[in-house]
Formats: structure tokens, C-alpha cells, sequence
């Protein structure tokens, strides 16, 4: 069976063996990207970043609601991503071989990012500062005359800079295979390894932590390097993909028990009430990164956050979503659909829709999202419908 579009990359299979069949994470991948469409209008109605459009608040209420589910978003979802992705590679290499899997993934997510980068960014930056004021612009360093001289200016991948990562990671893992493992070697072949123990994924967690808060020094959160907004959290992006291909080998996303997955979400919890206003309130912004104690407990937050959240989740929907149906197709074609249009959903929405809407800003995004979130997957429906469409999403 084909399986998982978008974080398991298109094209790859939803089983970890052949005739295995593990349709709980097509669900777990559309409530992921459900909760990015939301993230992203989080974005907009915080200001809390230049985004494509943006409407200023000065309410405080909104600002802390809004900004803190931006934060906990941002801890872990993207790595789930990743993790999810990896978990998928061996088998669609298996399949495929090294030169099919690595033209496979040029094309799938290759063409999805060129179309997106010089067609759609610019469309939606045109569309999104057309309709800010300019004192708002300004006040984001934005002062570019919208004109097509400045094409060049507004090419970019925005969202899909995930897309750009994946892609290098694959790339990565062909090499991987092809010089330390062997063309003709499956992942069938590898030697079975039990699901780690409390003491193995605790250690990985203060590595995570510590490696994240090294990189963080000299590259803090929101700090864009090249096209990537996030390399603050390279150290989770990387390590959760090459965990998702250990976790393939040895079919973790099945063995993983409930107690244990509990537990370690407990701890994520906890962390989160201890550690999360520690860090935080502390003043500043110095928990982004930089040489600071703010931003290392902010760090061992975000670490044992991401792996409590995503192990919780993994076994939340293996027991109450792993069923098959004509509602998992659905979702299962059109997520990378949605991941790719969502931007420009939000900026039509958001900056034509409602703008001229006057309404308490957490009344304004609970309204976005009831438009937004629907409208994302109709249009992801209507462009499958191109000719070719298919082929590439």
C-alpha cells in the first residue's frame, strides 16, 4: 500500500514490513499539518514575526495565548515531521533502490519547492503586504516597493524550507546506504533492537538538550540562516530523522508500549509546568539562545517536550485512528497538498476576507481557522485535479 505524503515523503509506504499496514500515522500526519495551518494564523494575529500579513495587537490577553501556543507548537511538530519521514526512508529505498528513490525524492519534493519558491511566495508576500499598512511594514524593516522589479527579492521556499531539509536529509541517507551499508542490504536484514529503555531516551534528552543549546548560542531561535527560519533546532530536526530510520529497522512505532509512552509524556508535562515559565518569564528574549541559563532550561524544556508529545501522540493514535477508510484516503492524498497552498489560503483569508472585520483578536483567529482550516483541503482537492498533479503530490 502506498502511504504517508507529506512527512513520510511522497511515495513511500505506510508499512514498516511488507503487508504491514499502519494507517494511524496518516491521521497523525493531518493533525499535524491542521495544527501548522494554525500556527501560521497564530503568526498573524500576534505579529510575533514578519509573516506575510500581519494584524498588531496590543492586547495582552491575545498576545500571551497566542504567542505561547506558537512556542509549544514550535518545540515539537516540525521534529515529529522529521521523525516520521525517517521511519519511511529505509523501506522506499528498499523498494526503490539508490538512484529511483533518490530521483524519486528530486522530483516529489524537488518540484513542489520550485513552484512554491518562484510562483507562490511572491504571491503571497505581494498579496499579504498589498494589504498592510506601510507603518507596519516599516516597523518589520519591510520597505520594498511592490513592483516586479523586485521579483527577484520575494523568491523564496517560506514553509517549504521543511521540504528543502527533507530533501538534503534523504539525499544524506542515500549516501548513508550506499557507502556504509551496501546497495543490496534491506532493512529487514538489520539486527533487531528493542525499543530503549527510560535511561536510553533520558540521556537522549540531555544530549538533545545540550546539543540544541550549543547551537543556539550562536544561532538562536528565529534567527534565518540562508532560507531556514528554525536551525535553532537542527540538532531535534536531524537526530528525530535518523532515530524515524532506527525506528523503521526495528518497527518502534509498533513496539513502543503504552506505559512507556505515559510515562515519558508525563515527564514532558511536568517539564513543561516547571521548566517552560522558568525559562520564559524571566524577562527578554534571552531564552531564544545566546550564552544564557534562560536559554539552556529552555533547551531541556524543548527536548523533553519533543519526544514526550511525539511518543504520546504515536501511540494516542495507534490505538484509537489505525483503521482504514475512505476519510484516511482522503487525508492521506491531500496533506502535502495542503502543507504546499496553506500559506496562500491564509494570506487571501486573513488580509481580504477579514480584514476590514473588526473583533477581539482570539474571536478574529477562532474564525480564521473555522474558514481557513476547511478551505485548505478543498483547495488541496481541486489542484490533485491538475493534469500531473497526482504524479507530484
Amino acid at each position: 500500500m502506498e502511504g504517508f505524503r507529506l512527512a513520510a515523503v511522497s511515495g513511500t509506504t505506510t508499512s514498516a514490513a511488507p503487508g504491514d499496514r499502519i494507517f494511524f500515522v496518516d491521521y497523525l500526519r493531518a493533525a499535524i499539518i491542521t495544527l501548522v495551518i494554525l500556527h501560521h494564523l497564530a503568526v498573524v494575529y500576534s505579529a510575533s514575526y514578519p509573516f506575510y500579513y500581519v494584524e498588531p495587537t496590543s492586547d495582552y490577553p491575545t498576545l500571551a495565548v497566542l504567542i505561547i501556543f506558537q512556542l509549544l507548537n514550535q518545540a515539537w511538530f516540525m521534529g515529529l515531521f522529521f521523525l516520521i519521514s525517517g521511519y519511511f526512508s529505509p523501506s522506499s529505498f528498499d523498494r526503490k533502490g539508490s538512484k529511483q528513490f533518490a530521483r524519486d525524492r528530486l522530483i516529489r519534493l524537488g518540484v513542489p519547492l520550485l513552484i512554491f519558491s518562484f510562483l507562490l511566495e511572491p504571491l503571497s508576500l505581494y498579496v499579504g503586504f498589498s494589504h498592510t499598512p506601510a507603518a507596519v511594514l516599516a516597523k518589520y524593516g519591510i520597505t520594498l516597493p511592490l513592483t516586479w522589479k523586485n521579483y527577484v527579492q520575494f523568491i523564496g521556499p517560506g514553509p517549504l524550507w521543511f521540504v528543502a531539509m527533507l530533501l538534503i536529509f534523504d539525499l544524506g541517507y542515500v549516501g548513508y546506504r550506499v557507502v556504509f551499508v551496501g546497495r543490496g542490504t534491506r532493512v529487514e536484514q538489520a539486527r533487531s533492537v528493542p525499543f530503549p529503555k527510560y535511561r536510553t531516551i533520558g540521556a537522549f534528552i540531555s544530549s538533545l538538550a545540550l546539543a540544541s543549546w550549543l547551537v543556539r548560542t550562536v544561532v538562536p531561535i528565529g534567527t534565518e540562516v540562508v532560507f531556514f527560519p528554525t536551525l535553532g533546532y537542527l540538532p531535534e530536526y536531524l537526530s528525530f530523522f535518523i532515530i524515524g530510520t532506527m525506528a523503521s529497522r526495528n518497527d518502534w512505532f509498533r513496539e513502543v508500549s503504552s506505559s512507556v509512552a505515559k510515562r515519558v509524556g508525563i515527564v514532558a508535562l511536568a517539564a513543561t509546568i516547571v521548566l517552560f515559565p522558568i525559562a520564559v518569564t524571566g524577562g527578554g528574549t534571552y531564552f531564544l539562545g545566546g550564552v544564557t541559563w534562560q536559554s539552556a532550561v529552555y533547551a531541556l524544556w524543548d527536548s523533553a517536550f519533543a519526544v514526550g508529545i511525539s511518543l504520546a501522540l504515536i501511540v494516542f493514535f495507534r490505538r484509537f485512528f489505525n483503521r482504514d477508510g475512505r476519510w484516511r484516503d482522503f487525508l492521506y492524498k491531500h496533506s502535502y497538498t495542503v502543507y504546499i497552498v496553506h500559506v496562500l489560503i491564509i494570506v487571501v483569508v486573513t488580509a481580504i476576507l477579514l480584514r476590514g472585520i473588526v473583533m477581539y483578536p482570539l474571536l478574529k483567529f477562532s474564525l480564521a481557522a473555522v474558514i481557513t482550516v476547511p478551505l485548505c483541503w478543498g483547495v488541496a482537492y481541486l489542484v490533485r485535479k491538475l493534469p500531473f498533479a497526482d504524479r507530484i503530490l
